[in-house]
This record gives structure tokens, sequence and C-alpha cells, in this order.
């Protein structure tokens, strides 16, 4: 990445299995290279000062369970050129794990969760603000397959959670996050004509 650019930061939010990882993907490998990733999901607080069966009863959908003012920390640094020490999470114990990953500067940085579309103070960094559109049946069932095989949870723990937090925190947090999007696009990586738009938007700041 050249110093003397800023990097590009797109912003890509939607509520929980909407697709906004594979988008994220996707975009990545369109133009390897050039794009960072950071998860704002990274960036949960960590819960090590709590047994186990107090972590549970968190609620992971809300913003304060999220330490967003390090994210917007390590934005800076990325937008300044400079490296960071990005946190790694372990959703089986609710807790940061010890290893930290280096991520290096890029042209483009994308920042992808259910909540950053949410944080005035975020938004305000992003060069595009994206939101994954998809309807609520498809994403409890897409958070149903990753949460018992990814993150073992069993199928009551996911359904209470999803009544409990999930869903009040999406009506109440994700989806009023929507009216600052730049680009909706409807059932997330698996719509290639908006793939097709984005990349190249993306491939034009590149080349700049």
């Amino acid at each position: 990445m050249q110093t003397n650019k800023l990097p590009y930061v797109v912003g890509i939010a939607g509520g929980t299995g909407s697709g906004k990882s594979t988008l994220s993907e996707r975009l990545s490998k369109a133009l390897p290279g050039e794009i960072v990733l950071i998860r704002h999901d990274n960036y949960y607080r960590d819960q090590k000062h709590l047994p186990f069966e107090e972590r549970v009863k968190i609620n992971y959908d809300h913003p304060l369970a999220f330490e967003t003012d390090l994210l917007i920390k390590h934005l800076d640094e990325l937008r300044a050129g400079r490296p960071i020490y990005m946190p790694e999470y372990d959703f089986t114990q609710h807790i940061r794990r010890e290893l930290e990953v280096l991520v290096k500067p890029r042209r483009i940085i994308l920042v992808e969760g259910i909540l950053v579309l949410e944080n005035a103070a975020l938004r305000e960094r992003m060069d595009l603000r994206i939101f994954v559109d998809t309807d609520s049946d498809t994403r409890i069932l897409r958070r149903l397959v990753r949460d018992i095989h990814e993150r073992q949870r069993t199928l009551e723990s996911v359904i209470e959670q999803y009544l409990t937090t999930v869903k009040p925190m999406h009506e109440q947090f994700v989806e009023p996050s929507k009216r600052y999007a730049d680009i909706i696009v409807p059932e997330g990586g698996q719509n290639q004509v908006a793939i097709d738009m984005i990349v190249a938007r993306l491939r034009s700041v590149a080349a700049l």
C-alpha cells in the first residue's frame, strides 16, 4: 500500500446469518492482495473474569458486548499505514485467545459485523457502507447450522438465544442501522449482480 493514500474503508453490516462473511470473502478473493478483512466479532469483550455459567448469559448481540473503541483505534492505525495485532475470540468458551493476529494495512479495508453501521464513530471512518439484507427464516437456519457445527452449541441453546437476545437486538439495533447504508445487498454472498458491481467499484479504487 502506498503511504500517500488513505485506505478505502468498506463497512459490511447485516443480521446474523445474512451472508456478510460470504460477501466479504468473495470480495477478498476477487481482489487478492488489495483487501484486509477485520471482523467485529474478533472484538468481543474478554469474559475470562466470569465463570462459564455466567459467560453464556451475556447478551452478545448488544453493542456493549463489543470493544468497539479498540476496533476504532486499530482501524485508525491501519488507515495511518501501521500494522495492528488483532484479537482472536474463542466462541466456545466466550473468551479471547492468548494469540493475536498481525494485520498489515492494505489499500482496501473491509470491516464486517452485525453492528458496524450502528456505531457513529465507526461509520464516520467508512468510505462505503453496505447492508446485507436477508429474510429472517434464512438467517436463523444459517445460524443454527453455524452455531451447532462450528461453535459446539446445542439446538435448544441456539433457539433460546435467538428468541431472547438475537431477534430483539436485531430489531432494536441492526435493522435500524440499514438507513445508514449506501448499498443494500439482498441475499449477501449469493447476489452475483451486487458482487460484480461492488468488485468493479473496489477495483477502480485499487487502481488509483
